[in-house]
């Protein structure tokens, strides 16, 4: 009893004969806090971030680029996203995490010590969060990544050749550049900045989907025909889910739930807020009106922007990345399809590939402490990080490009890319997608 009301301590003072006067002349002194393993607060943010970022496909993608498509062929847009969603889940517990994730080795590629997750650790290394926790979160980028691709292809693209192209991606192309960029990798140890898939998710999207709109070819009758979106406000709607689940992929980042994801997830409401109303500015001046499909897209490429320097920045910097984001994504769509006249069904280059660049080249400028950054590191500078981000950004087109390839010139030579014209003229929900079976159901 004396030794749990005392401690072992103070025992050990009484047992020496030093008087109580003299002990209560002893100040106090805390004992060291000693951190926990895991800790529950950051954990429990971490799975929210990962289940916000699933709504950001499951439904947020689906709807956001299903709105855009023609009504004959909304249906086949939200089953290719579920199919990519569940066959980029399965994947990414069988290798995709250990590709991205696992031990950084030559930090070309992850080591295979979680292949099947069989060797996750306890904690993630250098947080407090269970590597499970971390695992999912990044899963759940993976499947966003890959869901975005659709809008290069949509309404043109066989059904089974789209599913195998995005399953084989997230493996060849998503999760080596993961690896260098966010795993410890080459680019990473060598200060490329990227601090939420800037560089390793939008960019890869980008260049990749400008490469399968070369490869697959134009919609027929495109440009001549117009094509109407079959629900701009389901776009627009879905474009919100995909806003907020967007915010919590970048906090989710941080890894802890502290200042710093609440700084990154300011940064990056400003960025989208800034880049939307930019756009419809733009959109009124050139038309004469604002449109829904304006506004979403000015919002997507703000979040795009920021998202390389999402929680390195300030808020005024966020402003400024926004505003500069918008007008470039805006006016290179236009010239995609104006003046190279590549059918980019769903602006996914313009977007994510020119919004990508973009942010990962401001983020070398405004991380300056002199516009409020968090600064760079000891041997480096504002032209030293902007040359490091020149590099990692070429690296990962280069890749991109490559890896697109081989994999869409591979699977044509078993799956064909894309459906027949008379199908492609009826609309792919009845032709490839069982929209009768559905209504029999």
């Amino acid at each position: 009893m004396i030794r749990q009301l005392l401690g072992k301590g103070a025992i050990a003072v009484l047992a020496t004969g030093i008087s109580a006067p003299a002990l209560a002349n002893i100040p106090f002194v805390e004992p060291p806090i000693v951190p926990t393993a895991i800790d529950t607060g950051d954990t429990a943010w971490m799975l929210a971030a990962a289940l916000l970022a699933l709504l950001v496909t499951l439904p947020g993608v689906a709807l956001f680029h299903g709105g855009r498509v023609e009504t004959r062929n909304f249906l086949s847009v939200v089953m290719q996203v579920g199919a990519i969603a569940a066959i980029v889940s399965l994947l990414w517990i069988i290798v995709g995490y250990t590709l991205a994730f696992g031990v950084a080795g030559n930090g070309i590629i992850g080591a295979g010590n979680a292949w099947m997750m069989i060797g996750l650790g306890n904690v993630r290394e250098d947080t407090l969060v269970p590597e499970s926790a971390f695992a999912i979160f990044q899963m759940a980028s993976a499947i966003f990544a890959a869901t975005l691709l659709i809008g290069a292809w949509a309404e043109r693209a066989r059904f089974g050749w789209a599913i195998a192209f995005a399953a084989l991606w997230s493996i060849m192309v998503y999760a080596p550049v993961s690896h260098w960029v966010l795993g410890n990798g080459w680019l990473e140890t060598s200060g490329v900045i990227d601090y939420a898939g800037g560089i390793s998710m939008h960019l890869t999207v980008g260049v990749s989907a400008l490469t399968i709109c070369i490869m697959i070819g134009r919609r027929e009758g495109w440009p001549k025909t117009l094509r109407r979106a079959n629900a701009p406000a389901l776009s627009l709607a879905g474009a919100g889910l995909i806003w907020v689940g967007w915010l919590a992929i970048i906090g989710g980042n941080e890894l802890t739930a502290g200042d710093g994801a609440a700084s990154a997830m300011m940064n990056a409401h400003v960025a989208a807020s800034v880049s939307a109303l930019i756009w419809l500015l733009i959109d009124k001046l050139k038309t004469g009106h604002v449109t829904a499909a304006g506004f979403a897209k000015g919002a997507i490429a703000g979040l795009v922007a920021i998202s390389a320097g999402a929680g390195l920045v300030s808020p005024g910097s966020a402003i400024l990345i926004g505003l500069i984001a918008a007008p470039l994504c805006y006016f290179v769509s236009g010239a995609v399809k104006n003046i190279f006249a590549i059918d980019d069904s769903l602006d996914v280059f313009a977007l994510h590939g020119i919004g990508s660049i973009a942010g990962a080249l401001l983020a070398a400028i405004f991380v300056s402490e002199s516009f409020g950054g968090l600064g760079y590191a000891e041997d480096s500078g504002m032209f030293g990080q902007l040359f490091t981000q020149l590099l990692g950004v070429a690296v990962v087109i280069i890749w991109s490009v490559i890896g697109t390839l081989v994999i869409g010139l591979a699977l044509s030579t078993v799956l064909p890319m894309r459906v027949s014209t008379e199908d492609e003229a009826a609309g792919l929900d009845k032709t490839h997608h069982g929209q009768r079976s559905w209504e029999l159901d």
